[in-house]
């Protein structure tokens, strides 16, 4: 005779269901949307429709001028050759798709600045501005010459800037959808200098009342937080400040950009010390982490303010010195950074190329036997795998491949298919092999 078993269900306490649903609400987990591997900041007043393309283009002859050949890229930036690769072979691919990448795509986000990068200038001059670069956009999503992401910096809503700011916003965005019927997807406003809740409060319902009088479907004005100040890394009583300006953006904030030199400047650090590398930056972009860690919140670093410019050794100086601040921020976990000049473009793409290309070969075997073993832990090498670092190649495999660093051939050696990595979740992978099997 069949002896059976009785099934016994545990009944959670109904704060622990509460208190079970709200963290689910708070950390949804990494967005599923593509994250840039770059914002490009430029002066409200200079924007046109096809600065993008032209910024590419000047990115190209930076390349062509100071490391026009494989061999002088590798020499420029002191290439580390990955385990198993061929000196030669791997700093012509490196090369290939740098200018490939340039070529096809060579800004992913733009950022129309109305703060540091535009000046002081007259209310007429701003709104004139603000209108102008409105139609600008619109006729650049016209004509397909837009980058994928794309938005506007406003100044901050200081007592002296609120008014001026609020209004450039307006007057842009209002011009904006009159021109285009919409906004352009991947469309952010970029919020600088935050120094207390309620200027995030006063920016969200700015927001919505701009899309409620243009008509504009509810949440599609997104936001973007800079860290740029101590009080957005602790508030006046000492709490971490980013979930709290977070949650007053009510859903709208897609991203938190690390604002390097007027937070150094506000630690009362002197120019000559002012630099990604410094602790200061260190301590701020680890709160911001492990503030907003699972909320879906994309994290971006700031920018490299030596210019690459001059004669070649001169760019190729200020080339290195932006490579490392990519792959520092890289190893720390942002993915993503400023850049104020197309030549910075080169630097940029080669140190985020190089740093996927570099772990292409143990991810890829990695992932490939964790694949196969169907989620039960496993020991690849030295090194121990669960289902969380399951995840967390495949995300590595989701970056390379969105950004152009990897190849959809070099990611199908994971036994993996562009559709499947595409789902996004290794958990949902699983689950399907497994209804197949």
């Amino acid at each position: 005779m069949k002896k059976t078993t009785k099934k016994t269900t545990l009944r959670l306490s109904p704060a622990l269901q509460k208190a079970n649903a709200a963290y689910s609400k708070a950390y949804p987990g990494e967005s599923d949307a593509r994250q840039p591997v770059h914002t490009v900041y430029g002066g409200a007043q200079l924007f046109k429709h096809d600065t993008a393309p032209k910024l590419g283009a000047r990115a190209l002859q930076a390349l062509d001028e100071n490391a026009p050949t494989p061999i002088a890229l590798a020499e420029a930036f002191g290439l580390r050759v990955p385990d198993g690769r061929e000196p030669a072979e791997y700093a012509a691919t490196l090369h290939a798709r740098v200018r490939s990448k340039l070529e096809r795509e060579a800004v992913e986000d733009f950022r129309i600045d109305f703060e540091d990068g535009y000046g002081q200038r007259s209310d007429a001059d701003e709104d004139g501005h603000a209108q102008s670069a409105a139609r600008e956009v619109a006729k650049g999503l016209k004509q397909g010459t837009l980058p994928p992401f794309i938005g506007l910096r406003i100044k901050s809503l200081s007592s002296e800037l609120a008014g001026r700011s609020l209004r450039t916003l307006d007057l842009f965005v209002t011009t904006l959808v009159g021109e285009a019927k919409g906004v352009p997807p991947g469309f952010v406003v970029t919020l600088p200098k935050i120094t207390n809740r309620e200027q995030v409060v006063a920016i969200e319902q700015r927001l919505t009342t701009l899309e409620r009088r243009l008509r504009l479907k509810p949440g599609v004005l997104k936001l973007e937080l800079m860290v740029e100040t101590p009080q957005s890394i602790f508030d006046t009583e000492g709490r971490a400040a980013l979930p709290a300006l977070v949650a007053a953006a009510k859903g709208r904030c897609t991203g938190a950009h690390f604002g390097t030199y007027d937070y150094t400047a506000s630690l009362s650090i002197t120019a000559a010390q002012q630099a990604m590398s410094h602790p200061a930056c260190d301590f701020a972009k680890h709160m911001m982490q492990a503030t907003l860690a699972g909320t879906g919140v994309m994290l971006s670093d700031g920018a490299t303010a030596v210019m690459p410019v001059g004669d070649r050794a001169a760019v190729q100086r200020a080339w290195r010195r932006h490579f490392d601040d990519v792959r520092a921020s890289l190893r720390q976990g942002f993915y993503q950074g400023w850049d104020l000049h197309p030549a910075q473009l080169p630097s940029r793409y080669t140190a985020v190329f190089s740093f996927f290309l570099e772990g292409l070969a143990p991810a890829s075997a990695r992932l490939r036997n964790f694949i196969d073993k169907a989620a039960q832990a496993t020991l690849v090498g030295d090194v121990f795998d669960d289902a969380a670092t399951g995840q967390g190649l495949l995300n590595y495999f989701l970056r390379g491949v969105g950004c152009g660093a990897i190849t959809p051939e070099e990611a199908s050696a994971t036994g993996l298919t562009l559709d499947e990595i595409r789902t996004r979740s290794f958990v949902a992978i699983l689950k399907g092999r497994r209804g197949r099997a």
